[in-house]
């Protein structure tokens, strides 16, 4: 059983009990210390609600590590689920003192601090990840196998769209937590939908293509009035082998709640993806059939099938998926290998995501395609 500690996630917190959930579903993770806010009152009342023992809720994380180094059961790795500007310390910090890191994305919030972070974790031999969450759905390690084994044939075109629309009207004004944060560039970092969800969409379609995005121009644009941040943005990218795709997300596509949905077009046919019915990948063939593939069904690759825990019509959905990405941790850190599948999403990941929302930002700015650096 891995010890885990958290950091971030305190009461009234949406992503905290989700990472805790997920985290203990398979039974091989506890979680047995946090510092869940920066409030020592309200981490203290957090760990209440949590069930961990009082002396193991600390006022702040690096009481924690300090504290839990000390310990002959103390935590193995820590779940950073704070806003982005906490990111990189706590990562850091954790990894040079011993202890392994399941971050949230975005790794930090500049690609200089990524950069500098995977140094520290090169050096130190540090065990990481980031919780791309989708990737951990079983229906979308098969899309990346099929595209592997040339389904498709030569790749064609890549769409991938995450519209949401909770921000449609300024709730940073009203009261709204997340929206405070998200929409604050000193806390979330210089993109704002683009860094926020972008970042899914564009680390979903290298994933599922094992293709890197070389070229990009983005209109990156601030809908609602007052805000500093973009609420909304379309990117045109290019593959390797000049292969045309388009990112696009939004988070005041008013009605919207989480619509997420991936296309990969190639010379023998098509994938399409959509979360609303995570468990269904339909392939389109060139030949006019189209083919339903179900989470669950024997047919199904190797990673799809250990990605899936119940029978084919039973619906599994983000806890699920998000428990496969710390399993996956749990797997690399027990047997202290790196994992070469490449399912797990690491700092090199981390790395990519922040050079596309920099590149993004820029690109917007000056109204022009850039490069994305291969750093």
């Amino acid at each position: 059983m891995l010890r885990m500690g958290m950091i971030g996630g305190g009461l009234g917190a949406f992503i905290g009990p989700v990472h805790r959930r997920a985290a203990e579903l398979d039974g091989n993770i506890r979680l047995v210390a946090g510092a869940f806010s920066r409030s020592a009152d309200t981490s203290r009342a957090s760990g209440l609600a949590y069930g961990i023992a009082p002396e193991r809720t600390y006022p702040d994380y690096r009481t924690m590590l300090a504290e839990e180094a000390r310990r002959p059961d103390g935590i193995q790795f820590v779940s950073i689920v704070t806003p982005n500007d906490m990111h990189f310390a706590i990562a850091r910090d954790a990894i040079t003192a011993g202890i392994g890191v399941v971050s949230d994305k975005p790794a930090t919030t500049t690609l200089a601090q990524a950069i500098e972070l995977r140094q520290v974790i090169r050096d130190n031999s540090g065990a990481y990840a980031l919780t791309y969450t989708y990737t951990g759905y079983p229906m979308l390690r098969e899309a990346r196998a099929l595209v592997a084994d040339g389904a498709l044939g030569a790749l064609r075109k890549v769409v991938v769209e995450y519209y949401q629309g909770w921000l449609a009207t300024p709730g940073e004004r009203t009261g709204n937590k997340q929206a405070e944060w998200r929409t604050d560039p000193d806390r979330a970092g210089i993109g704002g939908c683009v860094g926020d969800i972008g970042v899914h969409a564009f680390n979903l379609a290298e994933f599922v293509t094992s293709s890197r995005v070389q070229e990009l121009n983005a209109d990156l644009s601030k809908v609602v009035p007052g805000r500093t941040l973009d609420d909304d943005c379309t990117i045109l990218v290019r593959f390797a082998n000049n292969v045309p795709g388009l990112i696009a997300a939004s988070q005041i596509a008013t009605g919207e709640r989480n619509g997420l949905r991936l296309r990969v077009y190639g010379e023998k046919g098509g994938l399409d993806w959509c979360h609303e019915r995570p468990d269904l990948l339909v392939l389109n063939r060139a030949d006019g059939v189209t083919e339903c593939r179900h989470a669950g069904s024997d047919s199904l690759g190797p990673s799809a099938r250990a990605a899936t825990r119940l029978p084919a019509g039973h619906p599994e959905g983000f806890f699920e998926a998000l428990a496969n990405i710390y399993g996956d941790f749990a797997q690399m850190l027990s047997s202290k290998q790196e994992r070469g599948d490449g399912l797990l999403q690491t700092i090199d990941e981390g790395v990519r995501s922040m050079a596309f929302v920099e590149t993004a930002v820029e690109s917007s700015a000056n109204r022009r395609w850039m490069g994305l650096r291969d750093v």
